[in-house]
């Protein structure tokens, strides 16, 4: 068996969630095929150093399956900053939201149905057709295959998710199903930020000085395209975005079938487009999704190469909750992030 060589970055390791009751978020997240794993704390002083948020701080590590990457973290705040994104629209700087695969989006949205009639605070489409690889292929009806995803939207006051489902193709590397878990769910398989940038310079950061690999660029979605991209990002006639992936550099820009999951989704709206900022509800110390880290070798030469980028701020390398050395920083684009060593 060849051993694939390491690489200094891979896929996002962890979306971290503010939250209240660790319980009811433990019973949620199982029904996804997540399982509690390292559990930890920081100080008000700790929690100030790492995450610049001044309340003391006691996470959860939640696992899927064997994954390395699309990992939880429950971070039971004190006192939170704010109630964080919600429901609010995902057409807004500062968004966040995290995509997973499922084998049956139907029974998800059995239990959406469910939540509304039962007056939930709760925001959703169905499960809308998309076509994501070999757009222009024409195929039969009821006699050819036909290849796509049906892609939905669900959003709650602590979690902001896609859902998929996938038809007529597989990708072996991009999300493994825990078949044993209510929803039949993988892993977060890419998770998602919205910026407004027409000169794209932001976007050289996660390649130059993360290094990442830039497997999707330019493509463009808009409202007369994508019925899907239409309802999910709120699109008025005649608006569009343009999506620009970025990958584990282990993936391939070139054969969709190497992809990786752990990829980051930036979506980019035009400057002329007025958005709202919702970046003070998407970062450290607020409820629901509020950072993504990265695990990386070499800790010490990340600090350097963030400390000499165009980031906005940076931290010093601390121990976080979990005895894992670790910083902070705000990248050129408003998005905070941390780092551990893997």
């Amino acid at each position: 068996m060849i051993q694939e060589k390491p690489t200094s970055i891979e896929g996002i390791y962890e979306v971290c969630i503010g939250i209240s009751d660790p319980i009811l978020a433990i019973q949620y997240w199982q029904q996804f095929g997540y399982r509690i794993g390292e559990v930890g704390e920081l100080s008000p002083a700790a929690a100030k150093q790492l995450y610049g948020v001044d309340s003391s701080l006691r996470s959860l590590r939640l696992y899927h399956l064997n994954a390395d990457h699309g990992l939880i973290r429950l971070m039971v705040w004190q006192n939170p900053t704010n109630e964080g994104l919600g429901t609010a629209t995902m057409k807004a700087k500062g968004n966040r939201w995290a995509t997973t695969l499922t084998a049956d989006v139907l029974s998800i949205l059995n239990h959406v149905e469910e939540a509304k009639i039962a007056n939930w605070s709760i925001r959703y489409t169905n499960p809308h057709w998309e076509v994501i690889y070999n757009k222009d292929r024409k195929s039969r009806p009821f006699v050819e295959p036909v290849v796509g995803v049906r892609e939905m939207l669900l959003l709650q006051p602590l979690t902001r998710q896609v859902l998929f489902q996938r038809f007529g193709y597989s990708v072996p590397h991009y999300g493994q199903i825990n078949l044993s878990a209510t929803f039949k769910t993988s892993q977060f398989t890419h998770m998602g930020m919205i910026i407004q940038d027409d000169s794209k310079e932001t976007l050289n950061f996660y390649e130059e000085v993360l290094g990442l690999l830039r497997v999707r660029d330019d493509v463009e979605t808009s409202y007369e395209s994508s019925l899907a991209g239409r309802e999910i990002f709120d699109l008025n006639k005649g608006e569009k975005f343009i999506v620009t992936a970025f990958d584990d550099p282990r993936s391939s820009a070139s054969d969709f079938m190497a992809a990786r999951s752990g990829r980051l989704y930036i979506i980019r709206f035009p400057d002329s487009i007025q958005l709202e900022s919702h970046f003070e509800q998407g970062q450290p110390g607020c409820l629901g999704m509020s950072l993504y880290t990265y695990r990386v070798r070499g800790i010490h030469a990340y600090f350097d190469r963030i400390k000499a980028s165009k980031v906005q701020r940076f931290t010093n390398i601390v121990s976080n909750e979990f005895g894992e050395m670790s910083f902070s920083f705000v990248a050129p684009d408003g998005y905070f992030w941390t780092l551990l060593e893997s």
